[in-house]
């Protein structure tokens, strides 16, 4: 039953989360658009109003003209909205999937004892202190750097070689589904608090001068905006490789591959590199940015070259049951079963209500069986009891013979 019901939690927050999560990438994306079509007006009502930028877009059959006021304008005359739930909302399903997924079963989806072999509350420990501390460390080399001359440069080097060392370290430290996830949830925190930290209360300060009736220094305000607009572009870089990040624990063949931290982060430079083409293409048409072009051209072949590198040349596919001198007989399937999978898919706990102590649930999910043990060799679980290889090519050559269940 506990299985049961963790299984149904872990489908509503993950359907909750993507939501969110589509909602924030969603409105950040729109912003950033804006931000790169907003053309000084001409008009003299608007200049006079203070208008920076404006533009005209047509969409579901009307036609909308954003603004957008540098300084603040004299009054607001319709209800304020705020671009925050989204994000809050995103980072605390993805954190509550996280605990259900990883941290409450910590002995089967966080640790490899191959790699490390420590306590479930060590290695939960370390997975939340990678969130925390790399929320630090980008928050001091964004002040300390950002706004000096070529301050964005020196924070991307900065930042490349941070995420780079953290890609390595957890895969050195956790299990190689759950350090792509973690580097992944490092960088959403990042985003998050970038939101709760910095861009929200400076723009609360900035909506608490112009409300008050009191004079105020639009000059020592321009921090705010000027810091809201850093951490915003910021996470619009992070997204693409957040979500690659998010999708490769789908993935085996990544994280499992023996340079899984080195592909981790090439994928992800490479995401960023397409979102860096995406958000100047919009500047580019009104001559406000170089030809992005080459950014999307790199990132491309990174992804290429990656494929290249991955691919299993001169490989065999394993189609047909290797020559065996005996039959394979399910007696020997099943001792296999017995030993290695029950501990998961028993009697006691049923995970992914999966089911292998009967000779009705094996004829079930044979197939599942096969794909998880044999093609993906994602069971069991960072091979948590030690099944061999010799083992799983008992399985597949009984599959692949037909799966008989009468011998």
């Amino acid at each position: 039953m506990e299985a049961y019901l963790l299984d149904w939690v872990n489908l509503l927050l993950r359907w909750v989360h993507v939501i969110t999560v589509i909602a924030w990438i969603g409105s950040s994306f729109y912003f950033v658009f804006l931000d790169n079509n907003l053309l000084k007006p001409n008009s003299p009502d608007l200049l006079e109003k203070g208008v920076d930028g404006a533009m005209w877009a047509v969409h579901g059959g009307g036609f909308y003209n954003p603004q957008k006021y540098m300084m603040a304008p004299q009054k607001i005359h319709t209800k304020l909205h705020w671009f925050y739930w989204e994000s809050y909302s995103s980072w605390l399903s993805g954190f509550a999937l996280f605990t259900v997924l990883y941290l409450w079963n910590a002995s089967t989806y966080l640790i490899d004892k191959s790699l490390m072999d420590w306590s479930p509350a060590a290695a939960i420990s370390a997975a939340l202190g990678f969130l925390v501390a790399f929320w630090f460390i980008y928050d001091i080399v964004c002040r300390w750097f950002g706004f000096r001359k070529n301050g964005e440069f020196i924070v991307a080097v900065l930042m490349l070689c941070v995420v780079a060392f953290a890609s390595w370290l957890a895969c050195q430290l956790f299990a190689g589904r759950a350090a792509f996830l973690l580097v992944g949830a490092m960088i959403a925190t990042a985003m998050s608090a970038n939101v709760f930290v910095w861009i929200i209360p400076g723009q609360r300060k900035v909506v608490a001068a112009m409300t008050s009736g009191e004079k105020y220094d639009a000059t020592s305000l321009a921090i705010h905006g000027k810091r809201g607009k850093q951490r915003s572009v910021h996470n619009t870089y992070f997204t693409l490789p957040v979500i690659f990040a998010m999708l490769s624990n789908h993935y085996s063949f990544l994280y499992t591959h023996p340079q899984r931290w080195l592909i981790l982060f090439v994928m992800m430079f490479a995401g960023a590199l397409i979102r860096q083409f995406f958000v100047q293409r919009h500047g580019f048409h009104l001559g406000r940015s170089r030809n992005p072009w080459p950014f999307a051209a790199v990132g491309l072949v990174l992804i290429v070259v990656v494929v290249l590198a991955m691919a299993p040349w001169g490989a065999k596919m394993n189609t047909t049951p290797s020559v065996q001198t005996q039959a394979v007989t399910f007696a020997q399937v099943k001792t296999v079963i017995d030993q290695h999978c029950l501990s998961c898919h028993g009697a006691q706990v049923q995970m992914k209500n999966v089911r292998l102590d009967s000779v009705d649930g094996i004829k079930t999910h044979a197939q599942n069986v096969y794909q998880q043990v044999v093609v993906s060799q994602q069971m069991p679980m960072n091979n948590a009891t030690g099944i061999t290889p010799e083992e799983r090519e008992l399985i597949a050559n009984w599959y692949l013979a037909g799966a008989k269940f009468d011998q």
